[in-house]
């Protein structure tokens, strides 16, 4: 008869708890709205639901069977523990990973070195499809203690990087430019945001630049990249700009010198046009090149700078350059390919009267004293011929320094010729 008796409360509980478990399931699932379209599953993706049903079940039937579960609850917890703790920690790093959010399916992350789609998120693992199409499956306990980047978080576009060497023999602003192009040809490239070009370095064989742009779908990464590489070597080609062999293979090639001797004609036939040096003969001119150095500027750099010391003059064989008074900043000229500037440092050793700085990429001749100086003694019509040119140069810079309230009283020409003859002779 109790025995009987038992029987039947037994089966009385499990149909209570049949019927709490039903409950429990209708509940969440009513409380997740599963059945319409507009449905917050972001907010209980399958797994939190799962959580939820058993988490209430447990709940009210440790209320129901209090007696029966609280003498078996430690032991089977102990049991459960030592059995499950692998299984335990995915659910939990799962559970976490969904409440959270640090990714979200449809995303790209790359875990370790591993990188892939996040097609679903399971009790145990985080599925992600490679770009070769294959499955990856990552215990959601790695994916809570390994560092995840999402390629598709905080915005969709995503920037990537394209590394490439040119030679030293190029000018970076040039190369910057042939890049950009090169990236502007790339239909995968986005406009906006606006790519970057940097130098990354100075390697062993070339200038290391870095090309930074924005792709709309990270699924891309790999044709976006070979279309601006590709760009790239058909934008150098036209450009005559060289990416140089590896350093580690040996090649033979004729080293050319940096200034070559059509540079110093060159320098020697613009010397022979410019009023200042009109006197000298092509020998003195062709002298006189050989014997002074040639450099360049990029666009903004100073070539030289307001009240620094200095022995020399330059003149502008490529580019522009712009003159400008301190401090206040005023610009007085701009001297094109073909013009000259410091003349003053050469002539009496005086500090420099401007900042000139480099318009655009610029290269200039500097003629420095030592140079100029055996040249001045052997032609002495020279200086006579340089104090009328300066005297009527000097007019103007001297009306510019008046308007910007930095007038500096200037020697008259008899004066300046005595100083010219002193410095040049010292």
């Amino acid at each position: 008869m109790r025995q009987g008796l038992g029987d039947v409360e037994l089966l009385s509980t499990l149909a209570r708890l049949t019927l709490v478990l039903a409950i429990v399931i209708v509940t969440v699932a009513l409380v997740a709205n599963k059945w319409r379209d507009d449905r917050p599953s972001e907010r209980f993706p399958g797994i939190v639901q799962d959580v939820s049903v058993i988490a209430l079940f447990m709940a009210i039937a440790t209320v129901i069977m209090r007696e029966q579960l609280l003498t078996t609850s430690a032991v089977g917890a102990v049991v459960v523990g030592f059995a499950l703790q692998d299984t335990l920690g995915n659910l939990f790093a799962g559970l976490a990973i969904q409440i959270e959010k640090p990714f979200r399916v449809g995303h790209w992350v790359q875990v370790g070195e591993r990188e892939g789609q996040v097609e679903e998120v399971t009790w145990r693992a985080t599925k992600l499809r490679t770009k070769a199409g294959q499955f990856l499956v990552v215990p959601n306990s790695v994916m809570a203690k390994e560092p995840v980047l999402n390629f598709s978080e905080p915005t969709v576009p995503t920037r990537i990087d394209v590394e490439v060497g040119a030679s030293y023999l190029a000018p970076p602003n040039d190369v910057k430019r042939a890049i950009h192009e090169a990236i502007a040809n790339a239909p995968l490239a986005m406009r906006s945001p606006e790519p970057q070009v940097v130098i990354k370095g100075f390697g062993a064989s070339s200038i290391d630049y870095l090309a930074q742009f924005w792709i709309g779908d990270y699924a891309v990464d790999r044709a976006a990249r070979d279309q601006v590489r590709t760009n790239i070597w058909y934008t150098f080609r036209r450009y005559d700009i060289e990416i140089p062999w590896p350093i580690q293979i040996e090649y033979s090639r004729e080293e050319q010198p940096v200034r070559t001797e059509a540079d110093v004609v060159d320098a020697a036939e613009r010397l022979g046009v410019i009023d200042l040096f009109a006197s000298l003969t092509p020998e003195a001119c062709r002298s006189l090149s050989a014997a002074s150095r040639q450099h360049i500027f990029a666009a903004g750099e100073a070539i030289v700078r307001h009240n620094a010391p200095g022995d020399s003059m330059f003149v502008v064989l490529k580019g522009r350059v712009r003159v400008t008074i301190e401090p206040s900043g005023q610009e007085v000229a701009i001297i094109p390919a073909g013009g000259f500037f410091g003349e003053m440092s050469l002539l009496t050793g005086d500090p420099r009267t401007a900042t000139v700085r480099a318009a655009e990429d610029s290269v200039v001749l500097e003629i420095a004293a030592p140079a100029f100086g055996p040249l001045a003694a052997a032609n002495p019509q020279v200086l006579e011929h340089i104090t009328t040119v300066i005297g009527s140069r000097q007019v103007g810079l001297d009306e510019a320094r008046a308007s910007a309230a930095a007038t500096v009283p200037q020697a008259g020409p008899r004066t300046l010729l005595e100083r010219m003859k002193k410095f040049l002779s010292a």
